[in-house]
């Protein structure tokens, strides 16, 4: 579906080693999301308020939204971990993120396509082989869309565009704001979309989104800014793209949503040192 190609086009999966060795005690992890590969042995993920999950045996874990947790060693084996810290860049309001389960727990087995796409991944991550970083991108690419498939599966798939996606509804709703974000779309022309009174709409969006349809429009209207900053284009020019009227308009949804003027923000991402592992549509 086109709307999911470019609800993936607007976010960059990075990823960054942050432990690879023995895990020995307790160690704490937080802030950002945290995909973890046990190697061998026995250990605990304990969060705050949540059931522990114990992984005995070669697994990886996926925490997309940065919860805080621990990982304790257990067992007479020793463990060996991989840990790499993710985050979900371009958007502040992940649309992907959002829709995530807040845990995805898999063993390592030879007949899952996930389990193999993680292997893979932190192999090329520690690689220094020819095509290294385009490997990296690719496999970011097929471990998202493999990532989403199972959680659709699984039916931990819940509020987001993606769940808006699968309403008879709201699908238009979606792809006539993904397809002209730069519209100056009103309440009314999008209830008129959904064939639904301007209050009903209102409703039923914010309650499959998480969002009201002037928030989802703001962030989508954002993130296309930011990959236009990114191909180095004016300010005021990405202002007519995505819908406002004068540069001043979108850097102030720039310094409202994000704390910084579009080039401030544009400074800060190229000064970050990440593997980016781009999420991009198909050609």
């Amino acid at each position: 579906m086109n709307s999911l190609n470019e609800i993936l086009d607007q976010h960059t999966f990075c990823a960054e080693i942050n432990h690879n060795g023995p895990l020995n005690g307790t160690k704490h992890f937080g802030q950002n999301g945290q995909l973890h590969f046990l190697v061998s042995g026995q250990m605990r993920l304990i969060r705050s308020g949540r059931p522990e999950v114990l992984m005995d045996k070669p697994s990886f874990v996926l925490l997309p939204k940065g919860d805080t947790h621990q990982l304790v060693a257990c067992g007479n084996q020793a463990v060996k971990l991989i840990s790499a810290s993710i985050s979900f860049k371009i958007s502040r309001t992940s649309l992907i993120v959002d829709s995530l389960p807040e845990l995805v727990y898999h063993q390592i087995d030879k007949s899952c396509s996930l389990s193999n796409t993680v292997q893979i991944l932190f192999r090329e991550v520690f690689s220094q082989r020819f095509g290294k970083d385009v490997i990296v991108n690719k496999l970011g690419e097929l471990f998202m869309l493999q990532v989403l498939r199972y959680a659709t599966e699984q039916g931990s798939l819940y509020e987001g565009a993606l769940a808006a996606m699968n309403h008879p509804q709201m699908c238009k709703v979606i792809e006539a704001i993904h397809h002209s974000p730069g519209e100056h779309w009103t309440l009314n022309e999008l209830a008129s979309i959904a064939a639904m009174s301007r209050s009903k709409f209102a409703e039923v969006f914010k309650n499959l989104v998480g969002q009201t349809p002037n928030d989802y429009l703001t962030d989508l209207r954002l993130a296309k800014a930011q990959k236009l900053l990114q191909l180095n284009k004016p300010v005021n020019y990405i202002a007519n793209e995505v819908g406002y009227e004068h540069g001043s308009a979108l850097v102030r949804v720039f310094k409202k949503k994000l704390g910084v003027s579009p080039r401030q923000w544009l400074h800060q991402t190229s000064q970050s040192k990440p593997y980016d592992l781009a999420v991009r549509s198909p050609n």
